[in-house]
């Protein structure tokens, strides 16, 4: 019988999320559009994507993408990769320094982390991928590698937010069938939909650790992208990896 492999010592999580501004898109695009699929320039979303590893201080090849189409498919990386994954909505990777990139402009970027297993996910989730369960699948693919709820953290990142977010009753229902924190009403009294309290309570009721918003809504923030509020427009990126091992303390 082979031994047990040992845990690995804990890790520093890092988590980034994007916002428009410093990039060399143009409009409507402007300015730092990280999307390659909107019908933005593709040297100046290239460009983007350099100066978001750099800033990162990481090789841009490190950077995993997604070719995001509103499922549950989740893929776990252990190193970089040429192009995006195709029909994947979810990354989990325990490689150290590989940023794991989802793409955003209303959905949900959620960002998951188990520093204790060495686990890190990004997650992108949207009304369809809350109804389907993308983020348990995700949680599922963390376990398979030793992750924990108990010791996993979730940040929501910013999102379209319940008073903005207008849908029609029956689409309301569907979602609150797996979330019914997500239905509420919209600040005109319409049914609505607030993904990230939808979010919050599955993963508070999957046992995490813990669970943090960035309150931000992308409709009401002009400095964030929004396809509802602009239609043609650009994506800014929740990012996270694993950076080095945190610090250990010896007991007096």
């Amino acid at each position: 019988m082979s031994p047990t492999p040992a845990a690995p010592p804990a890790v520093r999580p890092r988590r980034v999320v994007t916002d428009r501004r410093g990039g060399r898109s143009r409009p409507p695009y402007d300015t730092f559009d990280l999307g390659d699929h909107v019908g933005d320039d593709p040297a100046d979303v290239a460009a983007n994507r350099a100066r978001l590893a750099r800033e990162l201080a990481v090789p841009g090849d490190r950077l995993v993408w997604m070719q995001q189409v509103h499922g549950t498919g989740v893929a776990v990386v252990d190193g970089p990769v040429e192009a995006p994954l195709p029909a994947t909505d979810a990354l989990v990777t325990r490689t150290p320094g590989l940023v794991l990139c989802v793409l955003v402009a209303d959905c949900v970027p959620v960002l998951l982390a188990d520093p204790v297993a060495g686990v890190v996910a990004a997650v992108h989730a949207g009304r369809e991928g809350v109804r389907q369960g993308v983020v348990p699948a995700t949680l599922a693919a963390m376990a398979r590698l030793g992750s924990r709820p108990a010791d996993t953290t979730a940040l929501l990142g910013p999102a379209v937010c319940g008073a903005c977010y207008e849908v029609p009753r029956a689409m309301q229902a569907e979602v609150a069938r797996v979330a019914p924190a997500a239905a509420v009403r919209t600040r005109t009294g319409t049914p609505g939909l607030d993904l990230r309290a939808g979010l919050a309570e599955l993963m508070t009721r999957a046992g995490l650790a813990q669970v943090v918003h960035d309150p931000r809504c992308t409709v009401e923030d002009r400095r964030l992208f929004s396809h509802r509020r602009d239609g043609v427009t650009g994506r800014q990126a929740g990012v996270t990896w694993l950076g080095c091992p945190l610090p250990t303390t010896t007991a007096p």
